[in-house]
Protein backbone atom coordinates (compact mmCIF):
# COMPACT_ATOMS: atom_id res chain seq x y z
CA UNK A 1 0.00 0.00 0.00
CA UNK A 2 2.97 2.55 1.00
CA UNK A 3 4.57 1.71 -2.62
CA UNK A 4 0.60 2.70 -4.19
CA UNK A 5 0.33 6.07 -2.08
CA UNK A 6 4.03 7.01 -3.69
CA UNK A 7 3.43 6.10 -7.21
CA UNK A 8 0.25 8.63 -7.05
CA UNK A 9 2.32 11.28 -5.21
CA UNK A 10 5.00 11.34 -8.26
CA UNK A 11 2.46 10.91 -10.59
CA UNK A 12 0.93 14.11 -9.67
CA UNK A 13 4.45 16.14 -9.14
CA UNK A 14 4.83 14.65 -12.84
CA UNK A 15 1.43 15.77 -14.25
CA UNK A 16 2.13 19.22 -12.19
CA UNK A 17 5.64 19.50 -13.51
CA UNK A 18 4.28 18.87 -17.19
CA UNK A 19 1.18 21.68 -16.65
CA UNK A 20 3.71 24.40 -15.31
CA UNK A 21 6.32 23.46 -18.30
CA UNK A 22 3.66 23.86 -20.99
CA UNK A 23 2.13 26.91 -19.49
CA UNK A 24 5.59 28.45 -19.27
CA UNK A 25 6.45 27.99 -22.40
CA UNK A 26 3.38 29.33 -23.95
CA UNK A 27 4.28 32.53 -22.20
CA UNK A 28 7.68 32.57 -23.73
CA UNK A 29 5.98 31.58 -27.58
CA UNK A 30 3.48 34.11 -26.76
CA UNK A 31 5.64 36.69 -25.83
CA UNK A 32 8.89 36.26 -28.18
CA UNK A 33 9.01 38.24 -31.17
CA UNK A 34 8.09 36.84 -34.95
CA UNK A 35 10.95 36.77 -37.22
CA UNK A 36 10.17 39.12 -39.73
CA UNK A 37 10.95 38.64 -43.29
CA UNK A 38 13.40 41.78 -43.71
CA UNK A 39 13.24 41.20 -48.16
CA UNK A 40 9.71 41.39 -47.96
CA UNK A 41 9.58 44.38 -45.79
CA UNK A 42 12.65 46.08 -47.77
CA UNK A 43 11.21 45.21 -50.88
CA UNK A 44 7.85 46.76 -49.99
CA UNK A 45 9.79 50.30 -48.92
CA UNK A 46 11.03 50.49 -51.90
CA UNK A 47 8.32 50.65 -53.66
CA UNK A 48 6.78 53.13 -51.16
CA UNK A 49 9.95 55.32 -51.81
CA UNK A 50 9.31 55.53 -55.61
CA UNK A 51 5.96 56.86 -54.81
CA UNK A 52 7.54 59.83 -53.53
CA UNK A 53 8.84 60.81 -57.12
CA UNK A 54 5.53 62.92 -57.90
CA UNK A 55 3.71 64.88 -55.05
CA UNK A 56 0.26 63.10 -56.99
CA UNK A 57 1.62 59.89 -55.14
CA UNK A 58 1.96 61.31 -52.21
CA UNK A 59 -0.90 60.65 -50.18
CA UNK A 60 -0.13 56.84 -51.19
CA UNK A 61 3.02 56.56 -49.49
CA UNK A 62 2.20 58.09 -46.61
CA UNK A 63 -0.78 55.35 -46.53
CA UNK A 64 1.26 52.09 -47.42
CA UNK A 65 3.90 53.33 -45.42
CA UNK A 66 1.06 53.57 -42.18
CA UNK A 67 0.26 50.14 -43.07
CA UNK A 68 3.51 48.31 -43.47
CA UNK A 69 4.44 49.96 -39.90
CA UNK A 70 1.02 48.50 -38.90
CA UNK A 71 1.86 45.30 -40.23
CA UNK A 72 4.98 44.51 -38.52
CA UNK A 73 3.67 45.77 -35.31
CA UNK A 74 0.95 42.89 -35.48
CA UNK A 75 4.08 40.46 -36.54
CA UNK A 76 6.15 41.67 -33.36
CA UNK A 77 2.63 40.75 -31.59
CA UNK A 78 2.23 44.30 -30.12
CA UNK A 79 -1.25 44.74 -28.22
CA UNK A 80 -4.00 46.79 -29.06
CA UNK A 81 -7.16 46.86 -31.31
CA UNK A 82 -5.67 49.75 -33.30
CA UNK A 83 -2.78 51.22 -34.68
CA UNK A 84 -2.46 53.84 -32.06
CA UNK A 85 -2.82 51.23 -29.36
CA UNK A 86 -0.37 49.56 -31.06
CA UNK A 87 2.02 52.41 -31.12
CA UNK A 88 1.69 53.38 -27.44
CA UNK A 89 2.40 49.45 -26.81
CA UNK A 90 5.87 49.42 -29.11
CA UNK A 91 6.88 53.34 -27.85
CA UNK A 92 9.66 52.32 -25.73
CA UNK A 93 10.96 50.39 -28.86
CA UNK A 94 11.16 53.51 -30.59
CA UNK A 95 13.88 55.93 -31.06
CA UNK A 96 11.80 58.21 -32.68
CA UNK A 97 8.48 58.04 -31.67
CA UNK A 98 7.22 61.36 -31.93
CA UNK A 99 8.16 61.31 -35.45
CA UNK A 100 6.21 58.27 -35.94
CA UNK A 101 3.08 59.84 -34.63
CA UNK A 102 3.49 62.70 -36.78
CA UNK A 103 3.34 59.86 -39.79
CA UNK A 104 0.62 58.34 -38.43
CA UNK A 105 -1.74 61.56 -38.05
CA UNK A 106 -0.88 63.15 -41.60
CA UNK A 107 -1.74 59.53 -42.13
CA UNK A 108 -5.22 59.84 -40.74
CA UNK A 109 -5.84 63.36 -41.88
CA UNK A 110 -5.42 62.08 -45.65
CA UNK A 111 -7.77 59.50 -45.04
CA UNK A 112 -10.22 60.44 -42.82
CA UNK A 113 -9.98 64.83 -43.49
CA UNK A 114 -9.59 66.19 -47.11
CA UNK A 115 -6.30 67.35 -47.31
CA UNK A 116 -5.74 70.30 -50.16
CA UNK A 117 -2.10 69.77 -50.48
CA UNK A 118 0.70 67.74 -48.69
CA UNK A 119 4.10 69.67 -48.29
CA UNK A 120 7.26 68.15 -49.35
CA UNK A 121 8.92 68.63 -45.81
CA UNK A 122 5.59 66.54 -44.02
CA UNK A 123 5.82 63.98 -46.75
CA UNK A 124 9.91 63.32 -46.11
CA UNK A 125 9.64 63.79 -42.10
CA UNK A 126 6.78 61.45 -42.05
CA UNK A 127 8.57 59.23 -44.40
CA UNK A 128 11.69 59.29 -42.41
CA UNK A 129 9.79 58.50 -38.81
CA UNK A 130 8.03 55.18 -40.47
CA UNK A 131 11.78 54.44 -41.86
CA UNK A 132 13.04 54.61 -38.89
CA UNK A 133 10.09 52.82 -36.89
CA UNK A 134 10.59 49.94 -38.99
CA UNK A 135 14.37 49.71 -38.86
CA UNK A 136 13.98 49.61 -34.91
CA UNK A 137 11.29 47.05 -35.35
CA UNK A 138 13.82 45.21 -37.12
CA UNK A 139 12.07 44.78 -40.88
CA UNK A 140 14.47 47.30 -42.69
CA UNK A 141 18.44 47.31 -42.61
Amino acid sequence: MPNLIGNQKLIIILTVALLVVLFLGGIVRRFKPANLNVQKFQSRWVEIEQLCAKNDTWPLAIINADTLLDEVLKQRRCKGKTMGERLVAAQHDLKSNDTVWFGHKLRNKIVHEEMSRLYRKDVQAALRGFRDALKDLGALK
